[in-house]
């Protein structure tokens, strides 16, 4: 089967249909009918003599095949996308597009509110649409534009990705004025005994904090675990219990800071985008207007 055989709009369901795993989610996300779409559906699945995907009650399971050929085909259709856009210039007084960023939980307000301000300066019709995409599925986000940037801790390795360091916050202790130990110093010994909140996207594992615990031979005592950020506060705000985080959310939480009685390293945030999208001048653009509005 050669390219020149295949119609590419085939490939813009495939695309969709990967990443919805729903016919009538496509159907509307596509702006057409859904036996529109059963019938792209089917014309590539003669054409790669594969089912591609097979349904199931929990929607459209993608086939190897599938798996195998998504990320070239989100790479080819993003390098299309760049082609056309690249075709004009990038007006942003005067552009009324809306950009998709991920931006890791946590670190919304530190990203959007002053990108939010420069925005209303600088672009006043450029919307933004955020979303919290997992980590592992950010590269493929990326290549298939389905994502413009991505805001996340440096520990994402793709090669297709480039990177830049937007902000560092080093981490502190945070627990309620009235705590009993809220007019002590913190010392080492004193940390390890207290109970912790700790804040995690992940069912299970170690974290940030206790990696690096571990490294010094010690280990804290988790008394509640969450990905909420601001439930981790009201905990903290409630109880006895403490919670570390970054330097940044102190003045959102409304607790108490202490000075880590250890060495651990600032939470950096890095700006990725897929290569493919260097020369993308909105991108760029966006990037700059990001890099721009954190440093104010």
């Amino acid at each position: 089967m050669r390219l020149e055989q295949i119609d590419l709009n085939l490939f813009v369901v495939f695309d969709a249909i990967y990443s919805e795993r729903n016919l009538t989610r496509v159907s509307e996300r596509l702006s057409v009918t859904q036996p529109a779409i059963s019938n792209a559906l089917a014309r590539l699945r003669h054409s790669l003599n594969d089912q591609l995907f097979v349904r199931t009650p929990k929607g459209m399971k993608p086939t190897p095949l599938a798996e195998t050929i998504v990320e070239p085909v989100r790479q080819a259709l993003h390098l299309l996308n760049t082609g056309i856009q690249l075709s004009g210039l990038f007006d942003p007084a005067h552009s009324k597009r809306t950009f998709k960023l991920s931006v890791s939980r946590g670190v919304e307000s530190r990203v959007l509110l002053p990108l939010m301000e420069y925005l209303q300066h600088h672009a006043p019709n450029v919307a933004i649409s955020s979303y919290d995409i997992n980590r592992a599925d950010l590269p493929l986000e990326l290549s298939s534009g389905t994502v413009d940037l991505a805001v996340n801790v440096p520990l994402i390795r793709d090669p297709n990705l480039n990177s830049v360091l937007i902000a560092g916050d080093p981490y502190v202790c945070l627990m309620r004025d009235n705590h009993p130990d809220a007019g002590c110093n913190l010392s080492f010994e004193r940390y390890l005994a207290l109970d912790h909140v700790h804040i995690s996207s992940r069912r299970s594992g170690a974290g940030y904090v206790d990696t690096k615990l571990a490294q010094l031979g010690a280990q804290r005592r988790i008394k509640f675990r969450t990905s909420n950020y601001e439930l981790a506060a009201d905990i903290a705000r409630t109880s006895d219990l403490i919670v570390t985080l970054p330097e940044r959310m102190v003045s959102m939480s409304g607790l108490k800071a202490f000075k880590l009685p250890f060495d651990l390293e600032a939470q950096d945030l890095c700006l990725y985008w897929h290569k493919s999208a260097d020369g993308d001048q909105a991108n760029r653009w966006l990037r700059q207007a990001i890099e721009t509005a954190m440093s104010n």
